[in-house]
C-alpha cells in the first residue's frame, strides 16, 4: 500500500474512533444525531425535534469534549515519545524517564494537600502547578547531566533523568503517607482520568500541543540524520547540543501539559512510535504526525474501556494503558536483548 494512501486510511480511523467514543457508552447515541448535534452548535442549524435534550447534553457536554481531550493527550503523549526515542535513541526512553511525571505529580500534591489556588488561575492551579514543576524536574535534570557530561551523552541523561524521577517520587511518597485525608485523591491523579473535563480545558491545552507539535516537526530532518550518530551528525553540520536542548524540552513541555490536566497517563509514549514506525517507517515528517493520530485514537479506545467495563463506575484510564503497555514494555526489552 502506498504511502499517501496509509495515511488518508489512518486519518480516516482516527475520525472513527472520536466519533466511536463519543457513541458509546451507557446510552447510545447514533452517528447522524451526534453530526446533527455538533453542526447545530457549531453552525445554528435547526435540531430535529426526533433527537431528545438529553442527547444535546451527553454528547455536548460530556462525551465530545472527553473525546477530544483525550485524544490531544494521547497525541501530545505520543509524540513527546516519539522525540524521545528519536533524540536519546534508545526504544525504551519517554518523557517519564527524565522525571516529568514525578514532577508533575509532585507539584499537583501540593495543590492537593494544602488546597493553595492562585487567584487568577483557580481550577487551572493544579494544572499550572504539574506543568510547572514537571519541566523544573527536567530542566534540572539536563542541566546537572551537562554539568556531568560537557557532550550530554544519551546514557548520562537517562541516568540522571531516572535518579532526579526516583528521588522525588520518595518526597512525594512521603508527602502521601503524610496526608490520610488526600490518599484517594492522590492516587487518582496519578492514574489518570478525563472524567469532569469540559471545553474549558480544551481551549487550553489545544493551543499548547498544536504549537508543541509543529515546532517539533520543523527539526524533523535533524532527528532523522541524528539517527545516524551524533558524530555522523555533527559533521553534517546539525549542533546536537543545541538540539537536545531544545527538541528534550518541547516533548517534555508536551507530557506535562498533557498529564497536568488530566493526571499521569503511561505507556501511551512507549507503545505509539513502535507501532507507527513499524507500519510507516522512520521518516520523522511521518512519524510525528502519525504518532499523534495513533496516540489520540489510542488514548480515546482505552477512556472508552475505562468509563464503560464497570458501568457506571469508572476506572483511571491510567491502569488501562498500564494492562496494554506493560507487556509490550516487556516485549520491547527483551527482542531488543535478543538481537544484542
Amino acid at each position: 500500500m502506498k504511502l499517501s494512501i496509509k495515511i488518508i486510511v489512518y486519518y480516516l480511523l482516527g475520525l472513527l474512533v472520536l466519533l466511536i467514543g463519543v457513541a458509546l457508552g451507557s446510552i447510545y447515541v447514533p452517528p447522524g444525531d451526534i453530526a446533527a448535534i455538533v453542526s447545530s452548535k457549531l453552525f445554528s442549524t435547526e435540531l430535529p425535534s426526533s433527537i431528545p435534550d438529553v442527547f444535546v447534553s451527553i454528547v455536548w457536554d460530556l462525551r465530545l469534549p472527553r473525546a477530544i481531550l483525550a485524544f490531544i493527550v494521547g497525541g501530545a503523549l505520543a509524540v513527546s515519545g516519539a522525540v524521545m526515542q528519536s533524540v536519546l535513541k534508545n526504544p525504551l526512553a519517554s518523557s517519564y524517564t527524565l522525571g516529568v511525571s514525578s514532577g508533575a505529580s509532585l507539584g499537583a500534591a501540593f495543590i492537593i494537600v494544602t488546597g493553595f489556588s492562585i487567584p487568577f488561575l483557580k481550577m487551572f492551579t493544579l494544572p499550572a502547578a504539574g506543568l510547572s514543576c514537571g519541566l523544573l524536574t527536567v530542566f534540572l535534570a539536563v542541566k546537572f547531566a551537562s554539568k556531568m557530561d560537557k557532550n550530554l551523552e544519551n546514557n548520562t541523561i537517562i541516568l540522571t533523568g531516572m535518579v532526579f524521577s526516583l528521588f522525588v517520587n520518595a518526597i512525594l511518597t512521603l508527602i502521601t503517607s503524610m496526608s490520610g485525608d488526600h490518599i484517594k485523591q492522590l492516587t487518582f491523579w496519578q492514574m489518570g482520568s478525563f472524567a469532569l473535563k469540559d471545553w474549558s480545558s480544551i481551549f487550553i491545552l489545544f493551543p499548547i500541543v498544536l504549537v508543541g507539535v509543529i515546532i517539533i516537526a520543523f527539526y524533523s530532518k535533524e532527528m532523522d540524520i541524528m539517527t545516524f550518530g551524533e558524530e555522523q551528525a555533527f559533521t553534517m553540520g546539525v549542533d546536537v547540543f543545541k538540539i537536545k536542548w531544545i527538541l528534550l524540552g518541547l516533548s517534555a513541555a508536551l507530557t506535562g501539559s498533557a498529564i497536568s490536566f488530566t493526571g499521569v497517563i503511561g505507556f501511551i509514549d512507549l507503545v505509539a512510535p513502535h507501532v507507527v514506525r513499524k507500519i510507516f517507517g522512520s521518516a520523522h515528517k511521518v512519524v510525528i504526525p502519525m504518532s499523534w493520530i495513533f496516540g489520540g485514537s489510542f488514548m480515546v479506545i482505552c477512556d472508552l474501556i475505562a468509563r464503560t467495563i464497570i458501568s457506571p463506575s469508572e476506572l483511571p484510564v491510567g491502569s488501562i494503558t498500564a494492562l496494554i503497555g506493560a507487556p509490550f514494555f516487556a516485549y520491547v526489552y527483551f527482542s531488543k536483548r535478543k538481537e544484542l
